[in-house]
């Protein structure tokens, strides 16, 4: 098998995709439903959050024996993104504007830069 394909090449992404869907749920969910008393909106998302983390923490720690922390914080950024803006066009129906487009772009070139060869 290929390096790039091994489980700690594959499996951070896995559960780093997994684990953003469950935190995009807990930090942004909840404006759905604005009628909820705040404390139970908090309780609800900590409760969901507390998946992530079982997805999130063993991502990183698998995915350390193969890439860096700077590495590991980049990917992760760049699925946060990626899972966002699926989120907030397809649940909470908000458009995506050029604006969030182009700084995306952006946030997709320094990762680019932390992933590519050295410069200079």
């Amino acid at each position: 098998m290929p390096a790039a394909l091994s489980l700690p090449h594959i499996l951070p992404i896995i559960f780093l995709v997994c684990s953003n869907v469950f935190m995009t749920f807990a930090w942004y969910g909840h404006l759905k439903f604005k009628s909820t008393a705040l404390w139970i909106a908090v309780l609800v998302s900590w409760g969901i959050a507390f998946f992530e983390y079982w997805l999130a923490v063993p991502a990183n720690r698998i995915g350390h024996a193969v890439y860096s922390a700077a590495e590991l914080k980049t990917m992760q950024e760049v699925i946060t993104l990626c899972v966002f803006a699926a989120f907030s066009v397809f649940y909470l129906k908000e458009p995506m504007t050029i604006n969030h487009a182009i700084g995306f772009t952006l946030i997709f070139i320094g990762a680019y830069f932390v992933f590519g060869k050295p410069v200079g």
